[in-house]
């Protein structure tokens, strides 16, 4: 108990820390160079301190929008975050039982993340150029003049942009709640069934207060994915860019520290999501908890 630390104990330690450096060093370099003065540039040192960077970023570099880049992805995000939600938990309940061809679709579900998401992405823009060429070919056909001038494409951003998103998320999500209900211990259902609740009641009541942390982390897998996703959007989000795309366009043009701006606010975001998600899951914790405590004493 007297021995001092051993050289092994320091080497660890410096290694951990260069490890650290390595993996948040870029970022907060990014965070702080954001906060340049007016005449401040992509380097160090700063030069002065200000918001300047940010109030330009909202005025718009070029022809993007940072605004409305914003919002697309936003909105994006939620959809997907609420598809995910919903799909993995019915999908969840869905393989409590087996039922043929179980075991092929949970490989084919899951199947996505094995697949390089550039790959994903052009097969679904190839999907929809093919659907696309075959709706202009039935219009030609026969004669629908309202398509013929006005039809484009059906990509879009809650079309193929949806569901390249989708490909990338539910799969966690997927994964995450089958081993929740792997764990899950079905006498609170049989409990509920014996004292005449509906299965609707019984998972309202019984099965969702139980999974919701669960459930809550796996809309913050959704929006955060949705949210950060490049290369699933790159060949398949049509004519709009969502806002990684329009960072990624930046890269190559910007020359001030609006780009900084631009990564600090999105970084916020997503650092702003999952303090939300972690608060959720601690007061539904600390609910549970009390309801438990509650439940207790009024046995007694």
């Amino acid at each position: 108990m007297t021995d001092g630390r051993s050289r092994a104990f320091y080497f660890l330690a410096a290694f951990f820390a260069a490890y650290v450096l390595f993996l948040y060093g870029p970022m907060i370099a990014i965070f702080v160079l954001s906060f340049q003065g007016p005449d401040g540039g992509l380097t160090f040192p700063m030069n002065g301190v200000s918001l300047t960077w940010f109030a330009k970023l909202w005025e718009g570099q070029g022809i993007v929008d940072i605004g409305a880049a914003f919002w697309r992805s936003a909105r994006l995000g939620l959809v997907v975050m609420a598809l995910t939600v919903a799909i993995s938990v019915s999908a969840g309940l869905a393989f409590r039982r087996r039922f043929p061809g179980s075991a092929f679709l949970f490989y084919v579900a899951i199947a996505s993340l094995i697949v390089p998401s550039i790959v994903t992405s052009l097969g679904i823009g190839l999907e929809f150029r093919l659907i696309d060429d075959t709706i202009k070919h039935l219009a030609d056909t026969f004669g629908w003049a309202y398509t013929q001038r006005h039809y484009t494409t059906a990509m879009g951003l809650f079309t193929s942009g949806l569901g390249a998103h989708l490909t990338w998320t539910l799969p966690f999500g997927l994964l995450i709640m089958f081993a929740v209900f792997n764990r899950f211990d079905p006498r609170y259902e049989e409990a509920a069934r014996d004292l005449g609740a509906t299965p609707w009641q019984t998972f309202r009541f019984v099965v969702l207060p139980i999974i919701l942390p669960s459930v809550v982390g796996i809309g913050l897998f959704g929006f955060t994915l949705s949210w950060d996703e490049i290369a699933r959007s790159s060949q398949a989000i049509g004519s709009v860019n969502t806002l990684p795309l329009d960072l990624q366009g930046l890269t190559t043009t910007v020359t001030t520290p609006d780009i900084y701006a631009l990564g600090t606010v999105t970084s916020a975001v997503s650092f702003l999501v999952i303090g939300l998600t972690l608060t959720t899951i601690r007061s539904l914790a600390r609910r549970r908890t009390r309801h438990g405590d509650d439940s207790g004493s009024g046995l007694v």
